[in-house]
């Protein structure tokens, strides 16, 4: 069997030497590449890119794009890099014969600029770099990570809550483009849609005159994973292209097809993954004037939830609990409001009405719910996410006046759906939504189904998919829906929209 190349990251000098599949999966992202996707890939490079006078192979592993490169390229030089000195040496005895200068080095400590700048141009880079996140290698202590930096620049709210996140690839792909940039290139590189779409709003944002491209490929069938992954293209701008013009790249069912399905793009700042679908809905952008609200958020569902069974509540331990109703509420779950399911018996505590409220008049309105939060005080306690820091005992986040509407029209951002639900009141009582769903809150039945009708309408839906990327872990975002302007869409005068803002 040919010699494959890699998915991986890479390892500081001095790491234990082989590591189990399972553990080098999960600090490598190490899921070798098959011969034949790596065929596959150079035919597209050919057709794309006829001569190059070198092959880059970042993270080369066992060398299955070299070795798949000097079939098709056999005139070019074959450059590669590893961190494993079993792969490179695997690769090595591939590629008997050949040119292939391939050495033994951490990715993170070699100067690009300067490998670059040595190689013969045109320079074809091409590799499978590792599909995991920093997040998740600091999860398992691995030493495998760029530079420690917010390498989004996010700041308060957002770093906390995970925006500062991202995959190792990304990191990798944005410091290979950097180090090419004014040199002659053709980048073509396995990696997530979402790390593709992440580069082409990079590029962007920083001008960088390039032109880029995405070949949709079966990541469960070459490597068990699910999760949609593309081979993503990347060369310089053409000469004589209007440096003020939108960003356009060709969105490819297969490796194989010969038109693009579709353009994604960049327009006026905003990332859109169908631009021409964009453009015929612009008269509907805006920003919505009803802000979108998140549901809440608490973190402990084990003492928060209970299911009503017959007159009691049961918690999520199992243990049958006497609660006061004031604080207890009817919830619906995002998967509830994506499928039409809203009539539930399942409820939550509230504990607050607004950010930062103090929890302890609890005690007085309602003891039994007091001492059932106080036996349960160190499991909240316990709750790991930092914005609970500095809050009351109990505190839940994403809670306000507008959690207690008693109407509202909802979607869940998991779903792959673009169906807006309009939620009623339970047994008298307005109806909680989880963190997984956003909504509009509405004081009348009528303006809620008002707002519903035309949320589902034709119309949005095609505002909607011009700008959704369902490859997305969570498709339907606030920024999105706020990115509608209801009275373009309705025609109603702003007076006509619901008055709860806040």
């Amino acid at each position: 069997m040919k010699s494959q190349g890699s998915n991986r990251a890479v390892r500081r000098p001095g790491r234990p030497g082989v590591l189990g599949l399972h553990s080098r999966r999960a600090e490598f992202g190490d899921w070798q590449t098959p011969s034949a996707l790596a065929a596959d890939v150079l035919r597209v490079v050919q057709r794309r890119s006829p001569s190059p006078a070198t092959v880059l192979e970042p993270t080369c592993g066992h060398g299955t794009f070299l070795d798949a490169a000097r079939s098709t390229f056999p005139l070019a030089h074959l450059v590669g890099f590893d961190v494993s000195e079993e792969y490179v040496a695997r690769a090595r005895e591939s590629l008997l014969g050949t040119n292939a200068r391939l050495e033994v080095a951490d990715f993170f400590q070699l100067n690009w600029e300067d490998i670059v700048r040595q190689l013969p141009e045109p320079l074809l880079i091409i590799g499978n770099p590792p599909w995991v996140t920093n997040s998740t290698l600091g999860k398992i202590a691995a030493t495998n990570l760029p530079p420690k930096a917010n390498f989004k620049g996010h700041s308060g709210l957002d770093a906390m809550t995970g925006k500062s996140n991202f995959d190792i690839s990304e990191w990798m792909l944005l410091r290979l483009l950097l180090a090419a940039q004014g040199r002659s290139f053709f980048l073509a590189m396995l990696c997530k849609s979402t790390v593709a779409r992440r580069l082409m709003s990079h590029s962007a944002s920083k001008c960088w005159r390039v032109n880029g491209a995405v070949y949709a490929i079966d990541a469960k069938t070459h490597f068990a994973a699910a999760v949609d992954a593309v081979l993503l293209t990347v060369e310089p701008e053409s000469e004589g292209r209007r440096r003020n013009r939108s960003v356009r790249w060709a969105v490819f069912s297969e490796l194989g097809a010969q038109a693009p399905v579709r353009w994604m793009g960049v327009v006026d700042g905003k990332t859109c993954s169908d631009i021409e679908r964009c453009e015929v809905t612009r008269d509907l952008e805006g920003t919505s004037e009803v802000e979108w609200r998140s549901g809440m958020k608490h973190d402990c569902s084990r003492v928060m939830e209970l299911a009503v069974v017959g007159d009691a509540f049961i918690n999520g331990s199992g243990e049958q609990v006497h609660l006061e109703p004031e604080f207890v509420y009817p919830l619906l779950k995002g998967s509830d409001v994506a499928n039409g399911r809203m009539r539930s018996d399942r409820r939550v505590i509230v504990p607050q009405r607004i950010l930062g409220e103090d929890t302890s008049v609890i005690r007085l309105r309602a003891p039994d719910t007091w001492r059932y939060l106080c036996t349960n005080k160190e499991h909240l306690d316990a709750r790991k996410s930092t914005i609970y820091r500095g809050q009351p005992s109990f505190a839940i986040f994403g809670v306000g006046d507008y959690s207690f509407a008693p109407y509202k029209v909802a979607i869940c951002g998991l779903y792959k759906r673009l169906v807006f639900a309009l939620v009623e009141p339970i047994d008298g009582r307005p109806v909680m939504l989880d963190d997984t769903s956003y909504f509009l809150p509405c004081e009348t039945r009528e303006e809620a189904a008002a707002l519903a009708k035309v949320l589902n309408s034709a119309r949005a839906r095609e505002f909607f998919e011009a700008r959704v990327f369902w490859d997305a872990k969570r498709p339907v975002s606030k920024a999105l829906l706020q990115s509608l302007s209801l009275v373009a869409l309705q025609g109603l005068r702003p007076a006509v929209l619901p008055v709860r803002t806040r």
